[in-house]
């Protein structure tokens, strides 16, 4: 059981008093720190060459985790439930409870308030697990449920979820009809990536009808709010005009027109087997992996057939399973963790080292070779790039291509004609990957159809996969660290995207990580790449905005609560997030301001005699609003990049 801290801004936050003067941290001092940073990173290698941190999220995942077990092996009618994997269950169960807070709820970030989605899929799998629901904790969570408005405030992911054990009502679920399969044009990829992962073989489940009602024992109808109605979401009249085509979809279902409907389901189907070629799992993702097992399940493909064992291999490959729990990865990052790791090591100037080499060559060997979905916009474009995972083939994306880039410059295979040419194909990828605003997004050019985001099932906040500032200050800090600049017509759409994004404050949203700070270190440092002459008060300003916001003990920290409220919000300090913002400074030629020393100052000064740091909340994002992500390796080698570019900028 961890304490979980309110949200009133504590005292000591309060104060924004301007620095003290400080003396600078001798170049030879951060070195040093850095480097022994360094040694613990490299110990963490794997001998391949490559690395790979735990990547872990909220408790979601152990219960859905459970749920999907009572698919694979229903509990008997008297509620008897004694399933192949009932020890894991239980690890898992473990799990949950350990993350339930004082007040009965779980939350979705550290630290957090209790979420109902996460408290009410909690609560269903320790009582599918076999929690009496008298039982203390029991009760405060149903407590918590019903005080956050009870199973009918929950999102279409978790109803939906729901509505296949029979425990929730299904003509108030969203449907999500195979027919999309066969619409016309490319509507399907007008949708982001992970998506499509969820929302084909969802639909497969859906359009079959088959459902696993639990027995009377494990209901849960507890957990509905006595005064609030059932109903599908209405936000505004977009949003009802597809409720309205909804109640259409559910029609077409009843009128039961067989032949439409099975050609859909077959394209629905082959759509899913094609994409579990060359992936670790259905777009090597949880939600995708977990829904491909039930669709190929609700198929009638047998246990003993060979993609259904191949994709509950792959989804039991992301637990972390220890004595007494069992948690679950939302995914694999050993490319993200390998280019990063590998550029704050040449940062420090280890470039001839035999850890670089391989992981030079590690990478070269994750190109990806093959067309994925991005080509359906994009036919002519010579495929290349790097996928998060180690094999996710359909879906390269921009943030790691450019991060590995960025890693190549010191990373040097053995094979350096090989190495150019894989840049250069990764270099012409990035080009034709750019959206018509000037951004880039993770995996898809143009994926801005914002009108989707009011279809019923699109409450995940995951609908669309838009251009955002943090991913297109780092493309253009790799693409100019490779000889282009603000004169090339690329850059200068890139820059007029950044400035034109930057908020009132000075500061950039972060999509991808916690979330201004994030932002704005990304932002500057792609600017700053650029050579501008024009991009100086843009810096200045975004500089300006990280001092006003650093901590007073000379860190940074940010509170995943921001993406709701739409700010800045305050938390504290974390290794990751104080190297981002001295990143972002000596981006902007500040690197001997006072708040840029205190921030090396408090990276010096919390670094573990083993190199090492320690960081307890979220600084990942996945969804915002919905999902987020704690990466086990940020709080250990983003600080030695900080301290090694704080040392070369003061030698310079």
């Amino acid at each position: 059981m961890r304490e979980v801290p309110g949200f009133v801004i504590p005292s000591q936050f309060k104060a924004t008093a301007p620095a003290p003067a400080v003396e600078a941290v001798p170049a030879e001092e951060a070195r040093a720190a850095a480097r022994r940073a360094a040694r613990a990173l490299i110990a963490k290698q794997h001998p391949d060459g490559y690395w790979n941190g735990n990547l872990t999220a909220d408790s979601t995942l152990q219960s859905d985790y459970i749920l999907l077990q009572m698919w694979l092996h229903p509990a008997e009618a008297d509620g008897t439930w004694n399933p192949p994997t009932l020890p894991k269950i239980r690890k898992a169960a473990r799990a949950i409870l350990d993350a339930q807070m004082p007040d009965g709820g779980w939350s979705i970030y550290e630290p957090g308030p209790a979420e109902i989605n996460a408290t009410v899929r909690a609560y269903t799998a320790l009582k599918m697990a076999g929690m009496d629901m008298d039982h203390p904790r029991m009760r405060q969570a149903l407590g918590m449920v019903h005080k956050l408005g009870g199973i009918q405030a929950c999102n279409s992911y978790t109803k939906i979820n729901f509505s296949l054990f029979d425990l929730f009502p299904r003509k108030f679920c969203p449907t999500i009809p195979p027919e999309l399969m066969i619409l016309p044009g490319n509507f399907l990829y007008e949708m982001s990536s992970w998506t499509r992962s969820i929302i084909v073989p969802l639909s497969i489940v859906q359009a079959i009808g088959k459902t696993k009602p639990t027995p009377g024992l494990r209901r849960v109808d507890e957990l509905t709010h006595p005064r609030r109605k059932f109903a599908l979401a209405r936000r505004d009249r977009i949003a009802n005009l597809f409720v309205a085509a909804d109640k259409l979809f559910k029609r077409w279902e009843r009128q039961n027109v067989r032949r439409i409907r099975q050609e859909a389901i077959r394209e629905a189907e082959e759509w899913m087997l094609q994409h579990l070629e060359h992936s670790e799992g259905l777009g090597a993702i949880y939600p995708g992996m977990m829904y491909g097992i039930m669709a190929l399940d609700a198929l009638g493909y047998e246990r003993d057939h060979p993609d259904l064992i191949r994709e509950i291999r792959h989804f039991d490959n992301l637990m972390l399973e220890g004595p007494e729990s069992l948690i679950f990865q939302p995914a694999k990052s050993p490319v993200w963790d390998t280019a990063i790791a590998a550029y704050a090591l040449g940062e420090l100037g280890q470039l001839d080292s035999p850890s670089l080499a391989a992981a030079a060559d590690w990478l070269l060997d994750k190109e990806i070779r093959r067309k994925g979905d991005w080509a359906r916009k994009r036919p002519d474009l010579r495929p290349s790039g790097w996928a998060f995972e180690f094999d996710n083939e359909f879906y390269p994306d921009i943030d790691d291509t450019a991060m590995v880039l960025l890693a190549l410059l010191h990373a040097k295979s053995n094979d350096q004609e090989r190495q150019a040419r894989a840049e250069a194909r990764a270099v012409n990828w990035l080009l034709g990957m750019q959206s018509s605003d000037g951004g880039w997004a993770a995996f898809d050019v143009d994926n801005n159809w914002e009108f989707l985001n009011m279809v019923p099932f699109a409450d995940h906040n995951a609908m669309l996969d838009p251009t955002c500032p943090d991913i297109t200050g780092r493309t253009l800090e790799s693409l100019c660290r490779r000889g282009f600049d603000y004169r090339d017509e690329p850059i200068a759409r890139g820059i007029d995207y950044l400035l034109s994004h930057q908020e009132a404050d000075g500061s950039w949203y972060g999509r991808w990580g916690v979330n201004y700070v994030y932002g704005t270190f990304l932002a500057i440092r792609g600017l700053a790449a650029s050579g501008s002459p024009d991009v100086a008060p843009a810096m200045d300003r975004g500089a300006r905005w990280l001092k006003s916001v650093q901590n007073p003990d000379g860190g940074w920290g940010e509170s995943c609560r921001g993406y709701d409220t739409g700010r800045y919000e305050r938390a504290v300090s974390t290794p990751s997030q104080t190297a981002w913002a001295v990143l972002g400074l000596i981006a902007a030629g500040k690197a001997r301001s006072a708040e840029a020393v205190r921030g090396v100052q408090w990276l010096k000064g919390n670094q573990r005699p083993d190199g090492t740091w320690e960081e307890s909340i979220t600084t990942g994002t996945g969804f915002p609003r919905v999902f987020y992500i704690s990466y086990h390796l940020y709080r250990d080698y983003f600080p030695i990049y900080a301290l090694a570019a704080y040392a070369r900028a003061l030698e310079v």
